[in-house]
């Protein structure tokens, strides 16, 4: 029910994910009146794979997550994350409110043992390829040993994609020389050299998109800043080729002759192929759409959900903590 368009996006794209997958179900969770509609209107069949399960609450895009979670406990949000508490789904997918998905995933699902705080994580196009980012949003302030437990969970889900069998990690940081950074940063970096995981060093914010790091960890204002600022970048550039190109009849011809080529770079940059976040750390799976996703875009949210449910993310990602933390974790 969530996201900029509801319904009229949600329930195509989990039609067009049936038919893409033969061996999964959905479960709609919102007003039955609003989904019944929605289904008529995208000329949904029968499907016993598809259900409805009601909720009569809303929670609002602009409503505090304190509120949702005290408040809205018949929400579709909170209904969905229900689903997977108690077993009904593998994972919950929504373009809902991000502060109070987080917050009520994490009451409802609880993190796992020796993860303070869950984070988002989201994949994002690099040259000759793609790398993963944590943390979006979700903590503002980290200390250095969350910042550890950020690069664990990373790097099972770059694993578990298949991109690295020993993911290299890098903090994000103002420079790369040793002496750069905050004590976070810096205590940060000394517990992943003393780890086994694969730590190449800091990574500033230009060099991110050079694929020199397969996870790039930072805490949450540094990463929701660095990524809305790319994002913001490729917008202008785009924006820029257009109004070079339609400047006189010459760069008009100009156009046409390099459509194909403009066309290729739009599917490289295409946000809506990345759309889609990962919420590590929580004892079932959830991923957050972009609230602006359309049919496309949710549809890959959707994907990223079959996927980390297929491959059992945060099972995997339980067994690697206990790995690191050698049995020592809280319960």
């Amino acid at each position: 029910m969530g996201g900029d368009y509801g319904p009229s996006v949600t329930v195509p794209a989990a039609l067009a994910i049936l038919e893409r997958h033969q061996d999964i179900r959905l479960v709609l969770v919102g007003d039955e009146a609003t989904l019944t509609q929605a289904l008529k209107t995208a000329g949904a069949g029968t499907d016993n794979r598809l259900t409805l399960q009601p909720a009569t609450q809303v929670v609002d895009m602009d409503e505090a997550p304190s509120q949702a979670l005290r408040y809205k406990k018949d929400s579709s949000m909170r209904v969905a994350i229900d689903q997977v508490k108690s077993g009904n789904a593998d994972a919950c997918v929504s373009a809902g409110n991000t502060g109070a998905l987080m917050a009520t995933a994490r009451y409802v699902l609880k993190t796992l043992p020796g993860i303070d705080r869950p984070a988002i994580c989201t994949t994002i196009p690099c040259l000759g390829g793609r790398f993963r980012m944590l943390d979006l949003g979700a903590n503002v302030d980290c200390t250095a040993e969350h910042l550890f437990q950020f690069a664990v969970m990373g790097s099972v889900l770059v694993e578990a994609s298949g991109d690295s069998e020993q993911p290299r990690v890098g903090l994000l940081n103002l420079g790369e020389e040793e002496i750069k950074g905050n004590d976070q940063v810096k205590q940060a970096a000394q517990l992943l050299q003393d780890s086994d995981l694969h730590y190449v060093g800091y990574v500033e914010g230009d060099r991110m998109f050079k694929n020199i790091a397969d996870l790039v960890v930072c805490d949450g204002f540094t990463g929701n800043v660095a990524l809305k600022s790319s994002e913001g970048v490729a917008a202008m550039i785009s924006q820029y080729l257009r109004e070079e190109f339609q400047r006189n009849l010459l760069t008009r011809a100009a156009a046409v002759v390099a459509l194909p080529v403009l066309r290729a770079l739009r599917r490289r940059l295409d946000p809506r192929n990345y759309n889609g976040a990962s919420l590590l750390g929580l004892r079932g799976v959830v991923v957050k759409s972009h609230g602006g996703a359309d049919q496309t875009a949710f549809e890959q949210a959707l994907e990223k959900g079959v996927f980390e449910a297929r491959e059992a993310i945060p099972h995997r990602i339980d067994e690697r903590l206990g790995e690191v933390f050698a049995g020592e974790r809280p319960a």
